[in-house]
């Protein structure tokens, strides 16, 4: 009598779309899911349409490497999205970890161009007898692409243990951040005969494919764009799970979250260190895009311009902060064609109009709107009238 019961009982609270039968909702809830869905879908196909068939077949191939290098700025706001959006971690040195995964990689490429046992040409002119023992492990593809992560990984948790753990916090976080940036530029450009100074170090091939072919490079864009794809997937599962939920309470009290028994140090390291390593697959890829990496690539100025992108987007949505490196960096290129020296000067006046008016950047547009429409509703034509007509019709009804 009691199993009958409750076998009763448990086929009422199954729902129609469990383990059982589907019911008739389960393709609408499952597959097309709700209106909130249905939306970031369509765009996700429409932009992916256009990314992977469209520029591909219409721009030229000069048009699409500016394209391709647009998709490895993206990668970068990624990772600042993550840390500084969801995170609270003002990040004004991500020109560090991106330069240095952009140095391994082009290590590796100016000794696969040399030829085994033979060392760069820049080395030559300036003189070097014999290789340096550190570039001689990244005669190894596979050490290098291990360390184009690893590396900036490394460095970001070792920085991050010792800054979170003293508290240090807010805009004190950010100045050292930059000034480490600054260093790195300056060690750079000091060691000549190692990392070929202010001129940097260029590249002609990427894993056999020729740089100078449009074919290869058309292989190239895809594997950035594929890598892109892999960032923004993996940042959306962090920000989707508990740890996403975890990082959010951090930056909004992390005392509180210490003092119910988290490790906010843990939390914030785990994000700076993943923006860190994003940023040195960005580099990596930066240096067969455009085929030289140098010190001008780095530095202060280029790491405050990738946290431009992603307030111009929206530091707390990915996709914003993708589409913000997208026309940020479109915009300067077109500017810079018709005016050279008028782009400094406009994005700095866009900077200040974005934090001025539109804080959440222009993915935070939507939600500003259905929050403020109401105060906008009540300068309509005939909203002073309606209030009256509906107080009467209340009054008749009473």
């Amino acid at each position: 009598m009691n199993t009958s019961t409750d076998t009763t009982g448990a086929a009422k609270a199954a729902p129609a779309g469990g383990t059982g039968t589907p019911g008739p909702g389960w393709f609408k809830r499952r597959v097309i899911g709700t209106k909130a869905d249905v939306v970031p879908r369509i765009t996700f196909a429409v932009v992916a349409f256009l990314l992977i068939v469209v520029a591909p077949g219409m721009l030229t191939a000069f048009r699409l490497d500016l394209l391709a290098k647009y998709l490895v700025f993206a990668i970068v706001a990624v990772g600042i999205a993550l840390a500084w959006g969801r995170g609270g971690m003002l990040v004004l040195g991500q020109g560090l970890f991106f330069g240095l995964g952009g140095y391994v990689m082009a290590m590796h490429l100016q000794l696969a161009d040399a030829g085994p046992g033979e060392k760069p040409m820049f080395m030559s002119l300036t003189g070097a007898s014999d290789l340096p023992g550190l570039w001689e492990p990244f005669r190894s593809p596979v050490f290098t692409l291990v360390m184009v992560v690893a590396l900036p990984m490394a460095v970001a948790t070792l920085l991050g243990l010792l800054v979170f753990r003293s508290r240090v916090r807010g805009p004190y976080f950010a100045i050292l951040t930059q000034a480490l940036a600054a260093a790195f530029v300056i060690l750079l450009v000091g060691q000549q005969d190692l990392t070929g100074g202010t001129n940097g170090l260029t590249v002609s091939t990427f894993f056999g494919l020729d740089l100078a072919k449009n074919s290869d490079k058309l292989t190239l864009y895809f594997i950035v764009l594929a890598v892109l794809l892999v960032v923004f997937l993996i940042a959306r599962q962090m920000v989707k799970s508990r740890y996403g939920q975890l990082l959010v309470a951090v930056r909004d009290g992390e005392d509180r979250v210490r003092f119910l028994g988290y490790s906010p140090t843990t939390v914030k390291v785990v994000a700076f260190a993943t923006a860190a390593g994003m940023a040195g697959v960005a580099g990596a890829l930066f240096v067969p895009i455009v085929g030289i990496i140098s010190p001008t690539s780095l530095g202060i100025v280029p790491s405050i311009e990738m946290v431009i992108w992603v307030a111009v987007g929206g530091r707390v949505s990915m996709a914003g902060a993708i589409a913000g490196a997208l026309l940020v960096n479109f915009a300067k290129t077109e500017l810079s064609e018709a005016m050279p020296s008028g782009w400094l000067y406009a994005q700095g006046l866009l900077f200040i109009l974005v934090v001025a008016f539109a804080p959440r950047g222009l993915a935070g547009v939507g939600d500003w709107w259905r929050e403020n429409r109401d105060r906008f509703d009540r300068f309509r034509p005939g909203a002073r009238t309606a209030a009256p007509a509906s107080g009467a019709a209340a009054g008749e009804g009473a």
